[in-house]
């Protein structure tokens, strides 16, 4: 497969609006306010035998395409991510064609194609509820344990047609959706209701979702965290809205500081953006922060006093790393708080491709909305039915997360020792990366509190910066590219999430086997010295 960058549709977006911010101070720091703003690296793919051809007569060109699709970009698959699967693939055609013999992908939140297993009595449940003529063989009960096939009979019969092949209700199948809403009944400690439930294709089709609902022009602004994962920016281009960015303060292990809302609210108001809503991800991506309860309900007083929604990304919720801190929902902070369903309007993101159990494929997870009016929700619903519904296996998978064998099952044993092997493993994986980092010469590095990545900061020599520009790239991805050249180490550019500007990150998962985080730490730190010796002078 071809690819190249198309430069050329960088001319072709002269609709975005510049507008000046400032970062967490209030000090002369440049960034815009725009539909999208983030630099624009687009990738074609062609095959090799239409190289060259000339499209121009056929009736889709680059000119007449969608130009909010020109506008998306999603660094996490990005520029970096082609060259290094063209170099995997070079590996394969020509063995020790480069100075590394395999690629080593740091740089998505993907365990499973990391060698991450999936969790038993999970791929039990789902094995028995694809394929229930098996449930009354007598080989079932030596292959799988008791608490699994009771488990699938009881999905099977919530099933219209026990059949795990047929469409569902458009908000997900009634009965999961019940056990989800327990699950969450447990965590808060406050009462949740199946209805206010929707089940999609992971959490990423849910953010889309209320992205669709909310934003109405390029004029609708929502307030983004930067550094943000590129979804956020994605969709809001992709849907013709604004992105505002508030800064998260790297001195402070990457805090969210209210101060920032309110200036980043009070600076898009005055341009003319309705702001609509506030994101939150927690535990960060891709900073790595778990908040605060203080800062939580600061941040709810904040959305409830400016008539925002909160839109709480909680995908990471089981990636706690540290011990002095703790995962709290925001739906248990704003009842806590007093707010009830007509107080606050809240939606909750969760998605079966992380935790500890990674099911990305999958593809399964939910929103819990709250604090919206039965019109609105009618709305919401009629979203929801465009796509019909979202796969059976990964709603089923989304109640088995959310309420997973309890003490004295069959299974609990072997389900909390996996767990706990797993997150234990990507806490000590983390915290070696951690170390390795901030031992490297002119990089600071936030210790990893939760999720799945590091976000180091890289003070660049200006003869490095220099010669990126010569290159026409970012310094940060002018580095990450030397780096996959040098070591088949895939990172990548925290340009692509972006940051405050005149400071370069990038982002590294820490979901390599961890027996090969040595490998990256030997081969990160000896192609750092050798970088750093070039551009030092």
């Amino acid at each position: 497969m071809w690819r190249f960058i198309t430069h050329k549709t960088r001319n072709l977006i002269t609709s975005t609006i510049t507008k000046t911010t400032s970062p967490i101070s209030s000090s002369s720091s440049t960034t815009t306010i725009s539909p999208l703003t983030a630099p624009l690296r687009f990738l074609s793919t062609l095959q090799p035998d239409s190289m060259g051809s000339d499209y121009s007569s056929t009736p889709v060109t680059i000119d007449t395409i969608n130009p909010k699709v020109l506008k998306c970009e999603y660094a996490v698959r990005g520029e970096i991510v082609t060259l290094a699967q063209k170099l995997q693939q070079d590996l394969k055609d020509n063995p020790g064609s480069h100075p590394f013999d395999e690629i080593l992908y740091c740089n998505i939140g993907n365990p499973q194609s990391l060698a991450q297993q999936p969790i038993t009595f999970f791929r039990e449940v789902l094995a028995l509820c694809d394929h229930p003529s098996i449930l009354d063989k007598s080989e079932t009960q030596g292959l799988f344990s008791a608490d699994a096939i009771e488990r699938a009979f009881q999905i099977l019969d919530q099933i219209p047609g026990r059949a795990t092949g047929a469409y569902s209700h458009s908000q997900g199948i009634k009965g999961l959706r019940d056990t989800i809403a327990s699950g969450i009944e447990a965590r808060d400690g406050f009462p949740a209701d199946p209805n206010d439930l929707f089940l999609t294709d992971g959490a990423s089709p849910a953010v889309h979702m209320m992205m669709q609902l909310l934003i109405r022009s390029e004029n609708d602004g929502i307030l983004c965290p930067i550094p943000q994962y590129p979804l956020y920016s994605a969709s809001i281009a992709l849907h013709g809205g604004t992105l505002v960015p508030y800064y998260l303060d790297e001195q402070t292990g990457w805090g969210l500081e209210i101060s920032e809302l309110e200036h980043q609210l009070k600076t898009a108001k005055s341009k003319g953006i309705d702001v609509r809503a506030l994101v939150v991800i927690n535990p960060g991506n891709p900073t790595g922060q778990v908040l605060g309860e203080a800062n939580q309900r600061d941040i709810v007083e904040f959305c409830k006093r400016e008539g925002l929604v909160l839109l709480a990304d909680e995908v990471y919720q089981e990636n706690v790393y540290v011990p002095d801190k703790k995962f709290h929902s925001f739906k248990k902070i704003t009842r806590s708080m007093g707010y009830g369903e007509k107080d606050i309007s809240l939606v909750s993101f969760q998605s079966v491709s992380k935790g500890f159990y990674g099911e990305c494929g999958k593809r399964g997870g939910y929103m819990e909305i709250t604090g919206f009016s039965p019109e609105v929700r009618e709305q919401i619903y009629k979203l929801a039915s465009v796509n019909l519904c979202s796969n059976i296996s990964g709603q089923i998978l989304a109640s088995l997360v959310m309420s997973p064998p309890k003490v004295g099952d069959e299974s609990y044993e072997s389900f909390s020792a996996e767990k706990e092997a797993i997150l234990s493993s990507l806490a000590r994986r983390a915290k070696t990366l951690e170390d390795a980092l901030n031992s490297l010469e002119g990089v600071t590095c936030n210790r990893a509190e939760g999720a799945m990545y590091l976000f180091p900061c890289i003070n660049f020599p200006d003869k490095a910066i220099k010669a990126a520009e010569a290159a026409k790239t970012a310094p940060d991805a002018f580095y990450a590219k030397h780096l996959l050249n040098a070591t088949g180490i895939v990172v990548v550019p925290g340009s692509g999430f972006r940051q405050v500007p005149g400071t370069w990150h990038f982002r590294c998962t820490i979901l390599p086997q961890e027996e090969k985080i040595p490998a990256i730490v030997s081969r990160l730190t000896e192609f750092h010295k050798k970088f750093m010796d070039e551009f030092r002078g």
